[in-house]
């Protein structure tokens, strides 16, 4: 069994910054990938940031320059960090990992529960 829960969304007001955990935990034997994923109403969910095992990171277009994503190995957890908020930034965020629970096989993706953020104009 594994889990992914997040944290620390929330209400922010435009140009403002919050900060994003997701901390894995259960059987874990090992990750690959981990990343952040967004989904606003009547929208599809789409990538907002990812990271590597070996810290390579991706950012999508619109986030470009204002967000950070990092990860603790040792804790199994991602961050995201995000700046210049704007009204468009408004969606569930949902945290992701690419990881493995035997030492074989392939890695699945697991997905947390998703943490509303809200940015007002």
């Amino acid at each position: 069994q594994v889990q992914l829960v997040e944290s620390g969304g929330g209400l922010v007001q435009a140009g403002g910054s919050l900060r994003l955990s997701c901390a894995a935990s259960g059987s874990i034997f090992s990750i690959n990938a981990m990343g952040w994923y967004r989904q606003a109403p009547g929208k599809q969910r789409e990538l907002v940031a990812a990271i590597s095992s070996g810290a390579s990171t991706n950012y999508a277009d619109s986030v470009k320059g204002r967000a950070t994503i990092s990860r603790d190995n040792a804790k199994n957890t991602v961050y995201l960090q995000m700046n210049s908020l704007k009204p468009e930034d408004t969606a569930v965020y949902y945290c992701n990992a690419r990881l493995k629970t035997e030492g074989w096989g392939l890695p699945s993706d697991y997905w947390g529960q998703g943490t509303q953020v809200t940015v007002s104009s």
